[in-house]
C-alpha cells in the first residue's frame, strides 16, 4: 500500500513539473543580439509576430483586452486598439512584468474619440503577467483579461523586451 501511495505521489509530482515546465518555457528562443523592426498583432488569431526586415522571426500567443472585438473607441471600453503605432517607451517598474508602451492614441484616434465626445484612452502596453502572479504562465491565455493591452508570459515579454528597440513599428490588425 505504501508503495502505491509513493508511486502515485511521484506521478503527481512529475505531472505537476511537466505542467509548470510547459507554462513557463520559452519555446525556440531568439538568439542573443537579435533585434526586430516590426511587430504585427492579429487580434482574431490571438498572436503577435516579430519581424526583421520582411522575415518573420517568431510568433507568440497573447491575451487581449476583455472586449477584444473591434477597435478601441474610448477609455474604459476594454478593447485593444487597431492601427499602426510605435513602441515609444518601456516601463521596467510596471505593475505587470515589464511593459513596452504603444504610441496609442494617434492623432486620428483622438479625433475619432473627440467626434463622439469621449476620451480615447491611453497607456496601452505589451506586458507580462501581473506582478506576483507569474506562476500562471501560459495559462493566462485561457481568456482575454487585460484592460486593452497585449499580454505575454513573463518569459516571453523578457525576450520581446530584449529584442525590441524603441521606435519599432507595431501594426495591430482585427
Amino acid at each position: 500500500m505504501i508503495r502505491k501511495i509513493t508511486l502515485l505521489c511521484a506521478v503527481i509530482w512529475a505531472l505537476a513539473l511537466a505542467v509548470y515546465f510547459y507554462a513557463h518555457h520559452n519555446w525556440h528562443p531568439l538568439p542573443r543580439g537579435t533585434t526586430i523592426n516590426r511587430i504585427v498583432v492579429e487580434k482574431a488569431a490571438r498572436k503577435l509576430s516579430v519581424f526583421r526586415e520582411s522575415r518573420q522571426l517568431k510568433t507568440y500567443r497573447v491575451a487581449l483586452g476583455r472586449s477584444p472585438i473591434g477597435p478601441k473607441e474610448k477609455e474604459g471600453d476594454m478593447k485593444t486598439p487597431e492601427g499602426i503605432y510605435q513602441i515609444d517607451g518601456r516601463n521596467p517598474h510596471s505593475s505587470f512584468h515589464l511593459a513596452l508602451h504603444i504610441s496609442y492614441p494617434s492623432d486620428d484616434d483622438n479625433a475619432r474619440a473627440a467626434e463622439r465626445g469621449v476620451f480615447a484612452g491611453f497607456d496601452i502596453m505589451i506586458h507580462g503577467i501581473q506582478n506576483g502572479r507569474g506562476w500562471i504562465g501560459a495559462f493566462h491565455r485561457w481568456k482575454d483579461w487585460t484592460a486593452g493591452c497585449i499580454a505575454l508570459t513573463d518569459e516571453e515579454i523578457e525576450e520581446l523586451w530584449r529584442v525590441t528597440p524603441d521606435g519599432t513599428a507595431i501594426e495591430i490588425r482585427p
